[in-house]
């Protein structure tokens, strides 16, 4: 007769158990729930800055029906944008120049009448300068290439000049640090109105950093961009 007893008590004390632990895991799941209550924000951080390189690719074309006397003429007016980019205070290593692109005309087999010139060469030389200020200011004074028989391009997308902005990395932290308080404040305002408090951060995530010309008409002037996404916990 014990045999059966002991197996009721055994069977008794497996159920008591189980419901505690099933009680205790309901317990823990209701908690973890409630602090599951999350917030996702975003917080953007923007900033302008002024262009702190450039690249100037300065185009002309010489047309002329004899070859060797364009050659001559190229390397003449060459070396006349030369002289008149140092004379406005560039140096020789923020100048290059390449091989001038030169195109025959009657190689194409049709030759159009109306065409003075048969051949045509391409001139592009490069400068590559930290002295934005310098450049804007020089970029005036570009009569003084005209009245040397030289016109520069400026109407081509291919010569435009292109500003760059380098030090990204000198305003990271400061960019980040206020789109993680813009978002801090987003948040913030989310939990008072949903009469809740705000928690730690669960996950936080920064974006991309993108750097735009403020407008076509100043492309020296950056505005340099980033969003950060946090999530927050939302306790009672």
């Amino acid at each position: 007769m014990q045999k059966p007893l002991s197996a009721t008590l055994l069977g008794a004390f497996i159920c008591i158990g189980l419901y505690l632990l099933g009680n205790s895991i309901g317990n823990s799941f209701i908690q973890m729930r409630a602090l599951e209550r999350t917030v996702t924000v975003k917080g953007l951080a923007e900033l302008e800055v002024t262009a702190d390189t450039a690249i100037w690719p300065i185009r002309f074309t010489e047309v002329d029906n004899d070859l060797n006397s364009l050659y001559l003429n190229v390397q003449t007016k060459s070396d006349k944008v030369i002289a008149f980019l140092v004379k406005q205070g560039f140096t020789q290593d923020e100048i290059s120049s390449s091989l001038p692109s030169i195109e025959d005309r009657q190689a194409q087999g049709y030759v159009d009448p109306n065409v003075r010139y048969r051949y045509a060469a391409k001139v592009t030389i490069s400068l590559y300068t930290k002295r934005v200020p310098l450049l804007l200011e020089m970029q005036g004074n570009l009569l003084e290439l005209a009245k040397e028989g030289i016109a520069i391009s400026s109407q081509d997308y291919n010569s435009r000049t292109e500003f760059l902005f380098t030090d990204l990395n000198s305003i990271k932290p400061a960019m980040v640090q206020a789109a993680t308080e813009n978002a801090r404040l987003t948040a913030e305002k989310f939990a008072k109105d949903s009469s809740s408090q705000l928690g730690k951060i669960k996950t936080a995530s920064q974006g991309q950093f993108t750097i735009s010309d403020r407008d076509s008409n100043t492309p020296n002037i950056k505005k340099v961009r980033v969003v950060s996404t946090l999530t927050y916990y939302l306790n009672d």
